[in-house]
């Protein structure tokens, strides 16, 4: 079993109007108890029956980056990845929490590799201390990497990008316990596990029966039939869903049906987490300084930009004024809620990093939605595209507009979703200052700097939006 993740340290918190409140989330319905669902999750098929045809779709996508065609907005590889599944795939966090994890061909394949030719080392400590600052880490330079090299724009470039990845999910898998890449070192697992939190689904053990299980947590380590949780997460411990992919192996293996699967309240586990983690909060702002700066890049008047600080500075290196741009676009949410954590602090009487801490969860909501306002307009501006190039594949010889809907109807949803997003994280921040201390005055003293930051990241984006974007194919 995993070590216990580092955590920001509450001890340290004596003044009796910090003292938290302990109450358990409500318990929504239980999915388990509707019987096709059940015999679903509980079938050896599932995810297998998912998993395949998930895996096969990978694999075309692949083969049409590397062989295809050169240009992004004839090759079908490129449609499907950047198109398709990049914008809708926070979709599915939002609904399902980390399911996409389950059906993900990366961990078929790292399964695959183990059952082989697996050596199953335990995982290095260092990898478990620090896979969160890794996965940030990962994160940044790939979108450092896609915008100094093109990788998006180019079919080729997105290919070696998916090899790259493949090559550490075998070498993982060769050389480490169950999916390690995924839990640790995954940049789209970090992704899924910070917007799990919002969302509508969530996976619990009930502890009441779990005091008296004597099946040696048959739901971390497996049975016989069914393999251990692949995330290293223990049911009885789980206070989030960060790393629950809704595999059902727990499901399968628990002798006392003490698993459930409940419908919540989109954004509700925020404000009930009871350990926040520092990284877990920089990674929130890190994600919303990338979209941030694929907003900026993205806009028809970069190039004009890019001309201006040429005329004023004589750098005409993209390379070196792109990665002055990304960090001071990603070091301006994280800025800010430092910031506001400082002023926090002065109220609250807990560190600012505590804060900084406790309150980056709030700010997810927002992300979500900008990351989604983002990727709507590739899906409904460019979403023909993956119609015409696979069609083409089969020699339909079609073309035409790749556009969904209009400009105007993208822009309406897209300040629908920041809307909502501004609205979940002023209500998140709001009820994890109401959870977390006890007296109004160090409720509304708490919460006006973090509200002040979120009306703020909620302007900038919605000047972003009102500016022309550039199609991505």
């Amino acid at each position: 079993m995993s070590a216990p993740a580092p955590t920001v340290d509450d001890t340290a918190v004596v003044d009796p109007d910090t003292l938290p409140d302990l109450s358990p989330p409500p318990a929504g319905r239980n999915l388990l108890a509707i019987p096709w669902v059940a015999r679903t999750l509980r079938s050896g098929w599932y995810p297998k029956i998912l998993q395949i045809p998930v895996t096969a779709v990978f694999g075309l996508v692949a083969y049409q980056l590397l062989v295809g065609p050169d240009v992004a907005h004839e090759n079908a590889g490129t449609a499907l990845m950047w198109v398709l599944w990049w914008p809708v795939i926070p979709i599915v966090f939002v609904l399902l929490g980390r399911f996409w994890c389950a059906v993900c061909p990366f961990g078929l394949i790292s399964d695959t590799v183990q059952r082989w030719v697996g050596v199953n080392q335990p995982v290095p400590r260092f990898l478990k201390n620090n896979g969160i600052w890794l996965i940030d880490a990962s994160f940044l330079a790939i979108t450092w990497a896609d915008h100094v090299w093109g990788i998006v724009e180019s079919p080729f470039g997105s290919g070696v990008l998916l090899l790259l990845l493949t090559t550490a999910v075998i070498a993982s898998g060769a050389f480490f316990q169950r999916r390690t890449f995924c839990r640790y070192l995954c940049f789209l697992g970090g992704l899924s596990g910070n917007y799990a939190r919002t969302g509508m689904v969530e996976l619990r053990a009930d502890a009441d029966v779990c005091r008296t299980c004597t099946a040696k947590a048959a739901c971390y380590n497996g049975t016989e039939k069914v393999a251990g949780c692949p995330l290293f997460t223990f049911p009885r411990t789980m206070e989030d869903s960060a790393n629950c992919n809704l595999c059902a192996n727990c499901v399968k293996s628990c002798p006392n049906d003490a698993i459930t699967i409940r419908v919540r309240k989109p954004t509700s586990e925020l404000w009930f987490l009871d350990k926040p983690r520092l990284e877990q909060s920089a990674l929130a702002m890190a994600i919303m300084g990338i979209v941030l700066i694929q907003n900026v890049t993205m806009l028809s008047i970069w190039q004009d930009v890019l001309d201006e600080i040429a005329d004023l500075t004589g750098v005409t290196s993209y390379p070196v004024i792109f990665t002055v741009a990304f960090a001071l676009a990603v070091s301006l949410p994280l800025g800010l809620l430092a910031l506001a954590s400082r002023v926090a602090a002065q109220a609250n009487l807990e560190s600012t990093w505590q804060n900084f801490a406790r309150f980056g969860y709030a700010l997810i909501p927002l992300d979500v939605a900008g990351h989604l306002a983002h990727n709507l307009f590739h899906l409904l501006a460019e979403g023909g595209s993956v119609y015409y190039t696979v069609a083409n594949l089969f020699g339909a010889g079609v073309s035409g507009s790749t556009a969904l809907v209009g400009a105007g109807t993208i822009q309406v949803l897209q300040f629908s979703l920041l809307a909502l997003g501004a609205l979940g994280s002023a209500y998140t921040a709001k009820r994890i200052a109401y959870r977390r201390y006890r007296t109004t005055a160090r409720r509304h003293a708490t919460l006006a700097p973090f509200l002040a930051v979120i009306v703020v990241l909620t302007i900038v984006n919605v000047w972003l939006f009102l500016l022309p974007m550039a199609h991505r194919m």
